[in-house]
């Protein structure tokens, strides 16, 4: 069976994106006006962000039974400006999860981060999703320090971590499908996700996150 296909993100995916969105995060999740905002900053020159979906192709004849319509399973963005990236958002539809899909939409972003020009790539990720720290350490992120209750309503402290970017033939390689982050317990905020709006970059509500790192009490509904 043919994985799902990566492909640009565009404005007729958000109603499929939007349905996931509210699956995996029902507490937090974004709104339509979000993404359009945030795709309205994906194209032409001067754009700042990147957004791929991850589209599983349709299967058996075409209106016969059996099959099934090409369906969005994953998604992701990255915000860049100044030579810094932010991994804005990473989700995974639970059926997808420990196939190793995170790690194919997270080297996408890292790709789009070295077409940017950007040094570095920050995100946040959940303190008590270890697994999910793990892999991104893989990628070569370290951790710098932490968004004190982050992650509301259950008011969970983020971890920020950093990747020095040098260029994509550097970029490590998937790490496999055991390796693919699934949620911690707890309220929703990084389902097969990096959440985060980094220090110094505009999130999709238009508000710039404080630079300091180790003692923020900024509470975060979306996931970036």
């Amino acid at each position: 069976m043919t994985g799902p296909v990566l492909r640009e993100m565009r404005w007729w995916d958000i109603a499929p994106v939007l349905d996931l969105e509210r699956e995996l995060f029902p507490e937090d999740a974004w709104s339509e006006g979000m993404f359009w905002s945030e795709l309205a900053h994906a194209r032409g020159p001067r754009s700042t962000r990147r957004y791929v979906v991850a589209e599983e192709p349709a299967t058996g004849a075409e209106g016969g039974s059996g099959g099934h319509a090409a369906r969005i399973v994953g998604y992701a963005g990255l915000a860049a400006a100044g030579g810094l990236g932010d991994v804005q958002t990473i989700a995974v539809a639970r059926d997808h999860w420990g196939t190793g899909l995170g790690a194919r939409l997270l080297t996408e972003l890292l790709h789009h981060a070295t077409a940017f020009e950007c040094e570095e790539v920050l995100l946040e990720v959940r303190v008590d999703n270890t697994r999910a720290q793990r892999l991104y350490e893989r990628f070569g992120f370290e951790p710098i320090g932490f968004r004190r209750g982050y992650y509301q309503p259950g008011n969970v402290d983020a971890l920020v971590m950093r990747l020095t970017v040098q260029d994509t033939a550097e970029t490590p390689e998937p790490p496999g499908p055991a390796d693919t982050p699934e949620p911690a317990p707890g309220p929703p905020g990084t389902a097969s996700a990096l959440p985060g709006t980094a220090p110094g970059l505009p999130g999709p509500s238009g508000t710039t996150e404080p630079t300091e790192t180790t003692e923020t009490t900024e509470s975060a509904e979306t996931h970036g």
